[in-house]
């Protein structure tokens, strides 16, 4: 994919210019014209330009640092409910935030408003690859409303809680994955040195070796001549997935895969059905109508096909569909999910449902998660048992076999 840059004319008729990623010119209007009533201009980003700016930039990049960002979150609610001017309020915050890509993007920002812009199109602007699609929508929805506070606090609240389940994950896999670096590391050395070395001494004895034994060498002395190249092909092997996940056809295909897969599967259903009850919820909240809702939905959703299926749903709404009736043709979420959401439609509380539903699916991702892990780690330690008990018993019985012929 490709970087655009676009400048455009807003549904609240405001002009605004930013970033977008799409394969092509056409394709990068389409999604502009899914945010914006006119777009005015379209021009491919200039890497040299990107590249010129490199040095400038601080260690570790633009990345977003979603503890930093949702006190920021937090600190214009306060602000803003106790009176304070938003222009005022921006630069009071960009003078305290110590994380410095915010800091640079909020005094922009700052100064934007203060010449009277509003506080949407700046952040759409200065924020680019930075903020979140929902940050943008939920701000642009609370000017209109004239709720900036309320929505704020409800962004506060969202990231606080995506940042805490992301952080239990996190916690959750550390440990097995530890184990598995350390295992492959254990193997190769064994292979690579220590084996080598009871290979020279069994050689220089000259005795018959056990076929254990001898398919150890074997395989020791094939790791040996050929650890290069196993290491060449997998990066090869990882490049060439990467490349081929970069393109339409198999950016779809890997996460249609990877929801077929045994245990990873339920947990980016479970994932999937998580951020969109939750980022529903906030739009919901933040007094967005649902086809909008869906469109800004399906961006943050981290698997393709389901993010891609969302994203449809918003046209059949715009023809009249119900929201449930949508979900369900598009099949691309759990039962649960979408019977709980024709419900919340029917009775008029799809905002109130869709944060229960969101609480649940988040307990069970947690939940799938430690299953996962807990099936990981016996599984990791048996597989290094084996191993290291092969390795073992292949030296014992070859020095068994040494001393009997003594």
């Amino acid at each position: 994919m490709s970087t655009y840059k676009y400048h455009a004319i807003s549904r609240d008729g405001q002009k605004v210019s930013g970033v977008v990623e799409a394969y092509n010119e056409m394709d990068a209007a389409e999604r502009i014209r899914q945010e914006c009533d006119v777009v005015l201009k379209i021009t491919a980003a200039d890497d040299k330009e990107e590249s010129s700016n490199f040095l400038n930039r601080d260690i570790g990049g633009n990345r977003l640092d979603i503890k930093a960002f949702t006190l920021m979150c937090s600190q214009f609610a306060i602000i803003l409910r106790s009176g304070v001017p938003i222009a005022r309020t921006v630069q009071l915050i960009a003078d305290k935030t110590e994380n410095k890509p915010l800091k640079r993007m909020l005094k922009k920002v700052g100064e934007d408003v203060e010449a009277g812009r509003a506080v949407s199109s700046s952040f759409a602007e200065r924020g680019e690859k930075l903020l979140p699609p929902t940050f943008i929508e939920t701000i642009r929805a609370g000017e209109e409303s004239g709720a900036l506070d309320r929505s704020f606090e409800s962004m506060a609240k969202h990231y606080e809680k995506q940042a805490k389940t992301k952080a239990k994950i996190k916690g959750a896999m550390i440990y097995p994955i530890f184990v598995l670096v350390i295992a492959v590391v254990v193997v190769i050395v064994l292979m690579v040195k220590v084996v080598p070395t009871f290979t020279a001494v069994f050689q220089d004895l000259g005795a018959e070796l056990p076929g254990l034994t001898k398919a150890l060498i074997a395989i020791s002395n094939f790791f040996r001549k050929y650890i290069l190249v196993i290491i060449g092909v997998i990066a090869v092997l990882i490049l060439a997935l990467k490349l081929y996940g970069n393109t339409e056809d198999g950016r779809m295909k890997l996460a249609k895969l990877t929801l077929k897969l045994p245990v990873v599967g339920k947990i980016a259903q479970l994932s999937g059905a998580s951020q969109f009850a939750n980022t529903m919820a906030m739009m919901l909240e933040a007094g967005l109508q649902i086809p909008r809702s869906i469109n800004i939905t399906s961006k943050v959703i981290d698997n393709y096909y389901i993010s891609q299926s969302v994203a449809k749903i918003s046209g059949k709404l715009e023809e009249g569909r119900t929201l449930g009736s949508s979900l369900r043709e598009a099949e691309c979420l759990p039962d649960i999910l979408t019977d709980m959401a024709a419900v919340g439609e029917e009775t008029g509380e799809l905002e109130k449902t869709l944060n229960t539903i969101a609480g649940y699916y988040d307990s069970e991702l947690e939940q799938a998660t430690a299953d996962a892990v807990a099936k990981l780690e016996p599984a990791v330690l048996v597989v290094l048992a084996l191993v290291a008990g092969f390795i073992v018993l292949a030296m014992y019985m070859a020095m068994f076999q040494m001393y009997s012929a003594m």
